[in-house]
């Protein structure tokens, strides 16, 4: 495998789990707001999980 592209490919995925993580997590959050689920002053426990499949990884932070 060329580590060169690996790397690449690697910080594209990295950079589209942030982007798509962000805009639903603020999607989530001005739903709950406008529902009135939630008040603006909540700390919400926050879990990621990533798995790849074929070398079985599983890492939560």
């Amino acid at each position: 495998m060329d580590e060169e592209t690996f790397n690449i490919s690697m910080r594209k995925f990295l950079k589209k789990v942030g982007v798509t993580s962000q805009q639903e997590i603020e999607k989530a959050i001005r739903a709950g707001l406008a529902n009135g689920r939630l008040k603006g002053d909540e700390k919400l426990p926050a879990k990621m999980v990533l798995t790849i499949g074929g070398v079985d990884l599983t890492f939560a932070v």
